[in-house]
């Protein structure tokens, strides 16, 4: 007797001869994740030294050393100065050797040039030696003197008759900001005057005494750009002045 199949038994059958199934499916590709180590005690100290030593070296070549920067020293000459009469100007009819026969020394900054002077500037208003910046004529040192003066008098009259032969004194006088005077006295107990004006257009320094029965005068000018930049110079120079023999 034949056997029945139940269609059920077929679509079973049908179903699972036709079944496939699927290959696994790999797991996302993932780059392996590097581990940093904090960076060794020896390590910093090096990159530290190294950075401290490059901003030194840097800081040295970006900065000017003061050494280097700061100007030479001035360096002086000593002037003799005779007071010599308009007769005897250069040494005629006296004695030419300047040292042996000076009344009064100042120091003269390296330099500078001497204007000679006439016989008759020396004659009319007493002026008897004079030097200069060469950069800046208008910077300059001389000295005047007047015969005839035993002792100082009160030191507005000094002044006062020191500006009647001199129109540039008197013009820095009228103009200036400030005029002061002060007494001092030289190692030998001789006596001084000393002035200093201050002008908008320019500075001066006077030194004034007695000695030898003449008046002294020793005038140290300069522009105000000229006094901001060399006062040091310039009051050197004027304290220099002194009288000798």
């Amino acid at each position: 007797m034949a056997s029945i199949l139940h269609p059920s038994s077929f679509l079973s059958s049908s179903s699972s001869s036709t079944t496939t199934t699927k290959p696994p499916v790999p797991p996302p590709f993932s780059r392996p994740q590097a581990t940093l180590s904090p960076p060794s005690k020896s390590l910093l100290t090096k990159l530290t030294t190294t950075l401290t030593a490059t901003a030194l070296a840097t800081t040295i070549l970006t900065t000017t050393s003061p050494s280097l920067a700061a100007d030479s020293p001035t360096t002086y000459n000593i002037y003799y100065g005779t007071a010599a009469s308009a007769a005897n100007y250069g040494g005629y009819g006296g004695n030419s050797d300047k040292k042996a026969s000076a009344e009064y020394i100042y120091d003269v900054p390296d330099g500078w040039k001497e204007r000679l002077v006439s016989k008759v500037e020396k004659g009319t208003n007493g002026t008897d030696s004079e030097f200069y910046n060469p950069k800046k004529k208008s910077e300059k040192e001389y000295l005047t003197y007047l015969a005839g003066f035993r002792q100082l008098v009160p030191k507005d009259v000094i002044l006062n008759n020191l500006a009647l032969s001199d129109v540039n004194l008197q013009d820095l006088i009228a103009n200036a900001d400030g005029v002061t005077s002060e007494e001092r006295k030289d190692e030998n107990g001789q006596l001084y005057y000393d002035y200093e004006i201050d002008g908008v257009s320019g500075h001066s320094l006077i030194s004034v005494t007695c000695a030898k029965n003449k008046l002294y005068a020793h005038f140290v000018n300069a522009p105000a750009p000229e006094w901001k930049k060399d006062e040091a110079t310039l009051r050197h120079i004027h304290q220099s002045f002194k009288t000798v023999g």
